[in-house]
Protein backbone atom coordinates (compact mmCIF):
# COMPACT_ATOMS: atom_id res chain seq x y z
CA UNK A 1 0.00 0.00 0.00
CA UNK A 2 1.67 3.13 -0.89
CA UNK A 3 0.79 5.87 1.76
CA UNK A 4 2.48 9.06 2.59
CA UNK A 5 2.62 11.26 5.61
CA UNK A 6 3.21 14.85 6.51
CA UNK A 7 2.48 16.97 9.35
CA UNK A 8 0.20 19.74 9.02
CA UNK A 9 -0.59 22.62 11.55
CA UNK A 10 -4.06 20.43 11.21
CA UNK A 11 -2.43 17.21 12.36
CA UNK A 12 -0.77 13.97 10.82
CA UNK A 13 -2.21 13.87 6.81
CA UNK A 14 -2.15 10.44 5.62
CA UNK A 15 -2.32 10.56 2.10
CA UNK A 16 -3.36 7.35 -0.19
CA UNK A 17 -1.25 6.93 -3.10
CA UNK A 18 -3.77 4.16 -4.24
CA UNK A 19 -7.10 4.29 -6.74
CA UNK A 20 -8.55 2.04 -5.31
CA UNK A 21 -9.45 0.33 -1.43
CA UNK A 22 -11.13 -2.47 -1.28
CA UNK A 23 -10.65 -6.19 -0.12
CA UNK A 24 -7.64 -7.33 -2.32
CA UNK A 25 -5.48 -4.38 0.36
CA UNK A 26 -7.88 -3.78 3.14
CA UNK A 27 -5.34 -4.99 5.46
CA UNK A 28 -2.20 -4.16 3.65
CA UNK A 29 -4.37 -0.13 4.07
CA UNK A 30 -5.09 -0.58 7.74
CA UNK A 31 -1.47 -1.68 8.84
CA UNK A 32 0.23 1.37 6.61
CA UNK A 33 -2.11 3.81 8.09
CA UNK A 34 -1.58 2.45 11.83
CA UNK A 35 2.01 2.35 10.96
CA UNK A 36 2.27 5.87 10.08
CA UNK A 37 0.21 6.76 12.82
CA UNK A 38 2.03 4.86 15.38
CA UNK A 39 3.20 7.16 18.80
CA UNK A 40 1.88 10.16 17.38
CA UNK A 41 -0.82 12.35 19.50
CA UNK A 42 -3.56 14.40 17.90
CA UNK A 43 -5.90 14.29 14.60
CA UNK A 44 -5.23 12.38 11.74
CA UNK A 45 -6.10 13.04 8.27
CA UNK A 46 -6.47 10.56 5.95
CA UNK A 47 -6.22 12.06 2.00
CA UNK A 48 -8.62 10.01 -0.28
CA UNK A 49 -7.90 12.11 -3.42
CA UNK A 50 -6.28 9.48 -5.40
CA UNK A 51 -9.04 7.02 -4.44
CA UNK A 52 -11.40 6.04 -7.17
CA UNK A 53 -13.08 3.20 -5.70
CA UNK A 54 -13.74 2.01 -2.52
CA UNK A 55 -15.84 -1.16 -1.66
CA UNK A 56 -18.00 -2.30 1.70
CA UNK A 57 -14.13 -4.20 2.57
CA UNK A 58 -12.32 -0.56 1.96
CA UNK A 59 -15.09 1.18 4.05
CA UNK A 60 -14.57 -1.51 6.76
CA UNK A 61 -10.96 -0.96 6.91
CA UNK A 62 -11.45 2.62 7.06
CA UNK A 63 -13.83 2.34 9.61
CA UNK A 64 -11.39 0.02 11.61
CA UNK A 65 -8.68 2.17 11.30
CA UNK A 66 -11.29 5.17 13.18
CA UNK A 67 -11.59 2.53 15.90
CA UNK A 68 -7.68 1.66 16.32
CA UNK A 69 -6.85 5.23 16.48
CA UNK A 70 -9.43 5.82 19.57
CA UNK A 71 -10.93 8.93 20.40
CA UNK A 72 -8.16 10.59 21.99
CA UNK A 73 -6.87 10.35 17.53
CA UNK A 74 -9.81 11.09 15.55
CA UNK A 75 -9.83 10.36 12.40
CA UNK A 76 -10.98 12.93 9.59
CA UNK A 77 -11.06 12.63 6.16
CA UNK A 78 -10.08 15.04 3.26
CA UNK A 79 -10.60 15.58 -0.79
CA UNK A 80 -12.99 12.17 -1.41
CA UNK A 81 -13.18 11.84 -4.86
CA UNK A 82 -17.64 12.08 -6.41
CA UNK A 83 -17.20 8.24 -5.86
CA UNK A 84 -15.68 7.97 -2.81
CA UNK A 85 -18.09 10.58 -1.27
CA UNK A 86 -21.35 8.54 -2.77
CA UNK A 87 -19.94 5.30 -0.76
CA UNK A 88 -19.66 7.48 2.47
CA UNK A 89 -23.15 9.29 1.75
CA UNK A 90 -25.43 5.98 0.71
CA UNK A 91 -23.90 4.32 4.23
CA UNK A 92 -24.34 7.54 6.11
CA UNK A 93 -21.05 7.18 7.15
CA UNK A 94 -20.72 11.09 6.13
CA UNK A 95 -22.17 11.73 9.37
CA UNK A 96 -19.54 9.81 11.51
CA UNK A 97 -16.71 11.31 10.18
CA UNK A 98 -15.50 14.88 9.82
CA UNK A 99 -15.01 15.56 6.06
CA UNK A 100 -12.79 18.36 4.48
CA UNK A 101 -12.87 19.37 0.73
CA UNK A 102 -9.28 19.55 0.93
CA UNK A 103 -6.60 18.31 2.78
CA UNK A 104 -4.70 20.90 5.08
CA UNK A 105 -2.32 23.11 3.94
CA UNK A 106 1.17 24.21 5.18
CA UNK A 107 2.17 20.71 4.98
CA UNK A 108 5.89 19.40 6.03
CA UNK A 109 7.07 16.31 4.82
CA UNK A 110 7.66 13.64 7.27
CA UNK A 111 7.75 10.55 5.09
Amino acid sequence: MDITSSQTAAGLLIKVNEHRIDAAVAIEFKEAVRGAADGLEGTVILDLGNVTFLDSSGLGAVVAVMKLLGPQRPLHLAALTPPVAKVFRLTRMDSIFTIHLHPPCGIKATG
